[in-house]
């Protein structure tokens, strides 16, 4: 079998990182019992700091690379979106692998995964990672232990939410807590932190931070930070989700984190220094490793898809 892995651009990547990115992947997918081996790559830059069409040129070149040494491709290394990518770049790296061994490889489709629906993509990919994060968090919240360690009512209804990132991840995990009757209290971004007793709706935070970039001036906010947003990860709440960066909870600000349940949305956000003050303080970690399987596992179901070369229910469709 292939191995799996995200691929990721950030001007924060370092090679340390990315090795201990992959480690994390391959006991992700042995606990979600999916047969792949794990892996992770990427490119250290900025897209958010170049136009459409550089990112382009940038991940038709890296796809080139790793085509032309046979470090990718359906039946070596799938790739998979993770930060900074999206399915657009997941598409252009397909088309690309395609164009340079479309003619012996009939299975080229499957080189990457979460492309456009469009190009080989699966239904339902965009939304798999922070839906798999609500349903782990949904069954434990049924589960007496775990709510009675953590001192919690059981489940999601009038809890007070505080999530870190508001991409892919953390808005589709907001908007099934928001659903199950959670408050999204605080939300956390790069350039700023919204807070507000009374909730936010998510639909609302995404449309208004689509169309002006940003959450820092959002009118509907009690609290807005943008010296240092991650200061609101040490809010009182009954549920903390980083869903952004790894390394966002760590032996700095974990003594101070007052959440009940941490249920970690994004690959390693908490550090292992972190990890044991918060065991200490009697705070329950739900690891990425469980929490966020969810994405990795939509992504297997389309490399299936790009084997078999049959859209999944066809076979069975009653015309």
């Amino acid at each position: 079998m292939p191995v799996k892995g995200g691929t990721r651009y950030s001007s924060d990547m370092t090679l340390q990182e990315t090795v201990a990115l992959a480690s994390l992947m391959t006991f992700k997918l042995t606990v979600g019992d999916i047969p792949f081996g794990g892996a992770k790559g990427g490119i250290r830059f900025d897209p958010s700091k170049y136009s459409q069409a550089e990112v382009e040129r940038i991940t038709r070149k890296y796809t080139m690379e790793l085509a032309k040494k046979g470090f990718i491709g359906p039946q070596c290394d799938v790739l998979g979106p993770d930060m900074g990518t999206n399915e657009q770049i997941m598409t252009w790296i397909k088309d690309t692998y395609q164009y340079l061994y479309g003619e012996d490889d009939i299975n080229a489709d499957g080189c990457a995964t979460g492309k456009l629906l469009s190009q080989g993509g699966i239904a339902g990919r965009t939304e798999s990672t922070g839906l798999g994060v609500y349903f782990v968090l949904k069954q434990l919240m049924e589960n007496t232990d775990f709510t009675k360690k953590a001192k919690l009512s059981k489940g999601i209804a009038g809890k007070k939410i505080i999530i870190q990132g508001f991409g892919n991840v953390g808005y589709h995990f907001a908007r099934s807590v928001h659903k199950a009757g959670g408050i999204i209290t605080g939300i956390i971004e790069h350039d700023a932190s919204i807070y507000s007793e009374n909730g936010f709706h998510p639909d609302d935070v995404k449309m208004y931070m689509n169309s002006q970039g940003s959450c820092k001036s959002y009118p509907y906010a009690d609290e807005v930070n943008t010296l240092d947003p991650t200061q609101l990860l040490e809010h009182e709440c009954d549920i903390l989700a980083p869903c952004a960066v790894d390394g966002a909870i760590n032996m700095n600000n974990a003594p101070n984190i007052k959440a009940k349940v941490v249920i970690e949305g994004a690959n390693g956000p908490t550090t292992f220094g972190g990890d044991e003050i918060m065991y200490d303080n009697g705070v329950m970690v739900v690891p990425d490793m469980l929490a966020n399987v969810g994405g990795v596992t939509v992504s297997y179901f389309e490399w299936l898809k790009n084997l078999d070369h049959v859209s999944p229910g066809r076979m069975t469709k009653k015309f």
